[in-house]
């Protein structure tokens, strides 16, 4: 069954023409099953771009799930419009009395700051503690996943001496893991940050389940709550091409993105090579959530 989005995102127009299976509100209200509740905490700056992505693998599920989107209550945003906002998305007080079975939280381009220097870092310890008590299974990406897991197990990142940046080989760790059911022992998953995680502060509450040469990529934590990935397969194939095309216009001389463009041609246009494991993580990620999530949203947390 397809994913239940707003009638008018612009992503829809998107994930229509590349087949992805979209339900209107009428067609929804009757199917007699109850449907995934997923949020989707949109830090990132680009939010029809970022929202897109996570859709486009959402809605490849069999399932029906409504996507609420989500938004920091107390940030401005300077790259999308205020109208756009308030059409498309709630802010994080107007969702926190309700339950989800499946909550999201994305990166954002602001690894350079310390944690509680960020300016909605108090807003930030509030959601995810509202996690713990309001959601069923969580997923933090890239900086969400450095920020929970500071906050939820005391890992502590630090800055690398160059920017891991391309597309790289990665080693499946915990292969029982039911998120990497049918992965490859050995996926390519693209890699875009300048922080790593201090392995040494990785505690017995953590499952290492993908790791690589260049630092960790997937971790869960062993009470079932949430997973941790510090990279990005749910980017399309030009994510990482634009943001070599942005550094480029910027005059920062930036190393070419590795593994990433054929022939290390900058003019030729990448190909996509990991986009079956971005949707074998989410629909197994949205499986589990289905097999576990309580029928009644009110008991979760309970």
């Amino acid at each position: 069954m397809p994913i239940r989005i707003p009638d008018n995102l612009p992503a829809r127009k998107t994930l229509e023409e590349e087949g992805v299976n979209v339900m209107d509100s009428s067609r929804a209200s009757r199917q007699d099953i109850r449907p995934l509740e997923i949020g989707l905490l949109n830090l990132m700056p680009n939010k029809e771009r970022t929202e897109t992505q996570f859709s486009r693998l959402i809605g490849a599920t069999p399932l029906q799930v409504n996507l609420s989107l989500v938004r920091i209550t107390e940030h401005q945003s300077k790259h999308t419009s205020e109208e756009y906002l308030n059409s498309f998305y709630q802010t994080w007080e107007e969702v926190r009395e309700r339950k989800f079975d499946g909550f999201i939280v994305t990166g954002a381009p602001i690894a350079h700051i310390p944690f509680e220097d960020v300016r909605y870092w108090n807003e930030m310890l509030e959601i995810m503690a509202w996690t713990r008590t309001n959601v069923h299974h969580t997923m933090f990406i890239c900086w969400g996943a450095q920020a929970a897991l500071h906050h939820f197990h005391g890992v502590r990142r630090h800055r690398m001496e160059e920017k891991a940046f391309g597309v790289f080989r990665h080693r499946i760790v915990n292969s029982r893991s039911p998120f990497l059911r049918g992965m490859s022992d050995s996926p390519m998953i693209p890699v875009s940050r300048y922080n790593d995680i201090d392995r040494t502060s990785v505690g017995d509450d953590l499952d290492v389940l993908v790791d690589s040469d260049i630092g960790l990529c997937m971790l869960g934590d062993r009470a079932g709550k949430a997973v941790y990935f510090l990279n990005h397969l749910e980017y399309d194939n030009r994510s990482l091409a634009d943001e070599y095309d942005r550094d480029v216009q910027a005059g920062l001389s930036p190393k070419l993105p590795v593994n990433l463009f054929p022939g290390d041609n900058p003019a030729v246009e990448p190909e996509n090579r990991w986009r079956s494991h971005a949707h074998l993580l989410f629909q197994n990620w949205i499986n589990e959530i289905y097999q576990t999530t309580p029928y009644d949203l009110n008991e979760i947390g309970q």
